[in-house]
């Protein structure tokens, strides 16, 4: 059985440094049927680690009345993280927050007589049976019978967002910890969030850093984030700041790694703030927390979901529930790197190029300490000067520059050389034009065989281990000035764009090969699946042994085969009327012609262009999902629904008196309010397999 533990700077797989990325998926928001085939698209992301909430009031609504069905089958969904050969955090609250109606507590647990997340005994027997009937379903699946679970959260902002602060607190979380290990949860990492004042119990803090924040109460851009300014400081004063409680984290830091278990994939727009995160916004803000010293990457969320429908109210965190913000009763897309409907988008591709550098050189950066030069700046409102990281040991490391700020100009640094002085000498290398919203690292002193490359203009990307030759990749938009000493003899270097990086996907058979694609390449272990849409179409180094079935082989680019299938698509089209208009809202009938019948392995998306203020999908006249208007088209998967033939979508008025917080308003009416749906389309999803 393979061993985990940690020290105070990273954690440890068989007892070497091991650095993970982890990623948020939610099981009782996305339907079971999918999960298997998205737990593949997060795997071909660089993801080794999910993490999920089991939240209390998806699964006991109703007192004494548990649910493990379907989409709440939290059982089945460990054995489905079993198969897919992935490893889990289990974060089993109480409270979560999540966005979740109270936090995640049933109702009926609030109406009691005594205070939730208090020291109460009441409360902790309460708390008790919840922690049993959830070890009741992941019995057998923890790491020591062989199962998936590595990790236990407990709790969730706890002093932070509600709770007792100080040595309460403290105790509080202890009990939580002991009453877990007493129903049978030992696992090695036990976790517990540490941002904002929040209390640990000892346990393995993680920390967290969004780019934006929907909470905030104001209705403007907000000032610069401390998230993209290199820095020792782990705490994200922003997070939670809704709540306004707590500041900075009471546990001494020289005693654990640096982790993050909330690293914003995106953002979850509330009713009144509805910030749109960039994959570069994503990109950028990961590598200031490599370079900052982090050792653990956690996305939330990593894969976007839908809340599931209530038995006695709807499930979203809402002011009418005493909560700060009021959300999407269904949509919780959390504009992730894989979107509510199982799309893949830009920002899975951009924090992808982090994850694959990391699963082939992560070990060794984790013995790198950060280390900040005097010239970097300090606070994020400095737009000026170079914000630069260092992570290295005596000889050898990587350099680490940031040049974006969400949301603000930065200046441009012509023919800038980095400088890195080390012990026996100082690594200089050749100038450098950094422009606003440039964010890279470079390396330095690496190893590569017997030679050294001293210094280079481009990033390493992965490692291709062949028996007849190890092929080093890296990415850059410009001249790499690849400066070596020594000589390379079985090992060679490959330098892609840093587009071409964002498509790429390492699949390791009898070979180890580089496919490059702007569809995903999923790696199911028998067999690849090739998802995108267009035409599936891919370039792979080194050249494919035989041409796959249904493929044909086009001419090479560079070192690659080119590799392309013809597909027959469903040329399914769509309508649209208007049934009904108010001040208020605006009612439309969809319906949708499948020339050929959709089969079950593929997707079809329904694209709505609208402008209001929010949208409701309706079929068969059950609501089914909302959508708050962000400026961007609203993509809908008709797969889940089995491919209906005619939908209903209610839209909102939306006026420009409205306070709201938009980044892109539409363009409104005469009488300042718009409610329309402008246009409506299809785009089909292909989904293609290629054995090897």
């Amino acid at each position: 059985m393979i061993e985990y533990s940690y020290n105070n700077q990273y954690l440890t797989k068989n007892n070497q440094p091991w650095f993970p990325v982890m990623g948020e998926f939610h099981y009782s928001r996305y339907p079971k049927a999918y999960w298997k085939e998205s737990i593949d698209k997060i795997k071909a992301g660089g993801v080794e680690v999910l993490s999920t909430y089991v939240i209390w009031i998806h699964h006991e609504e109703i007192e004494g009345e548990y649910d493990f069905s379907d989409n709440r089958d939290l059982r089945g969904f460990l054995q489905v993280c079993k198969e897919c050969r992935v490893k889990l955090i289990l974060r089993i609250g109480p409270w979560v927050h999540g966005e979740v109606r109270n936090g995640g507590f049933p109702d009926w647990l609030l109406k009691k007589d005594y205070p939730v997340r208090s020291n109460d005994p009441h409360y902790f027997a309460e708390v008790e049976r919840f922690y049993s009937c959830i070890y009741q379903q992941a019995e057998g699946y923890l790491l020591k019978d062989g199962g998936p679970i590595i990790g236990i959260q407990i709790e969730n902002e706890y002093g932070h967002a509600g709770g007792l602060q100080g040595e309460e607190g403290e105790q509080h979380m202890k009990t939580l910890l002991k009453l877990a290990k007493k129903v049978g949860f030992y696992v090695p990492f036990y976790t517990a969030t540490g941002w904002g004042g929040a209390v640990t119990g000892g346990m393995l803090p993680v920390m967290g850093g969004y780019c934006d924040a929907p909470w905030d109460t104001r209705l403007e851009k907000l000032p610069p984030s401390g998230n993209y300014i290199f820095t020792k400081e782990r705490n994200d004063h922003n997070i939670g700041s809704d709540y306004q409680l707590g500041h900075g984290i009471t546990f001494d830091t020289g005693q654990f790694p640096y982790l993050t278990a909330e690293l914003g994939g995106g953002l979850q727009v509330t009713h009144h703030r509805r910030p749109v995160a960039s994959a570069e916004d994503i990109g950028a803000m990961t590598v200031v927390k490599l370079g900052s010293g982090v050792n653990l990457l956690g996305y939330y969320m990593y894969h976007g979901g839908t809340n599931p429908k209530g038995k006695l109210t709807t499930l979203q965190e809402s002011k009418e529930t005493g909560s700060p913000n009021d959300l999407p009763m269904m949509n919780y897309d959390f504009h992730a790197p894989i979107r509510e409907y199982g799309q893949i988008s830009e920002t899975y591709k951009e924090i992808k190029l982090i994850a694959m550098f990391l699963q082939d050189f992560g070990s060794e950066l984790c013995r790198m300490p950060a280390v900040f030069p005097k010239e970097n700046p300090l606070f994020p409102t400095n737009l000026t000067d170079i914000r630069i990281a260092v992570r290295q040991n005596e000889t050898e490391g990587y350099v680490f520059i940031n040049n974006y700020q969400r949301h603000y100009t930065m200046a441009e640094h012509k023919d800038y050389r980095i400088q890195i002085p080390l012990p026996k000498e100082t690594i200089l290398f050749p100038p450098i034009t950094i422009r606003d919203k440039d964010f890279f690292f470079f390396p330095f002193n690496m190893k590569i065989g017997k030679a050294v490359l001293k210094s280079a203009l481009a990033t390493p990307l992965c490692r291709l281990e062949n028996s007849d030759q190890t092929t080093y990749v890296f990415y850059s938009d410009q001249n790499p000035l690849y400066q070596i000493e020594g000589e390379l003899k079985n090992e060679n270097i490959l330098t892609l764009s840093r587009e071409d990086a964002k498509n790429a996907y390492k699949i390791i058979r009898k070979k180890e090969y580089l496919f490059l694609s702007k569809s995903a390449v999923v790696d199911q272990e028998d067999r690849i699946c090739i998802i995108g849409r267009g035409i599936p179409k891919f370039r792979v180094y080194p050249a494919l042994p035989k041409v796959p079935e249904g493929f044909s082989q086009l001419e090479n680019w560079r070192e690659f085969a080119v590799y392309q299938k013809k597909i027959k698509k469903t040329e399914s089209t769509v309508s649209f009327t208007e049934t009904e208009r108010t001040k208020q809202r605006s009612l439309y009938e969809i319906q949708i012609q499948y020339k050929e019948k959709a089969c079950e392995s593929q997707e079809l998306y329904l694209v709505l262009k609208y402008r209001g203020d929010c949208a409701q999908l309706w079929i068969n006249g059950a609501l089914e999902d909302d959508h708050f208007y962000q400026g961007e088209d609203w993509e809908i998967g008709l797969r889940r629904y089995g491919f209906p033939k005619k939908v209903q979508v209610e839209i909102r008025t939306l006026k420009e008196t409205d306070p709201r917080f938009l980044e892109v308003w539409p363009k409104m009416e005469k009488d300042g309010t718009v409610c329309r749906l402008d246009a409506a389309e299809l785009i089909e999803e292909f989904q293609t397999e290629l054995i090897l």
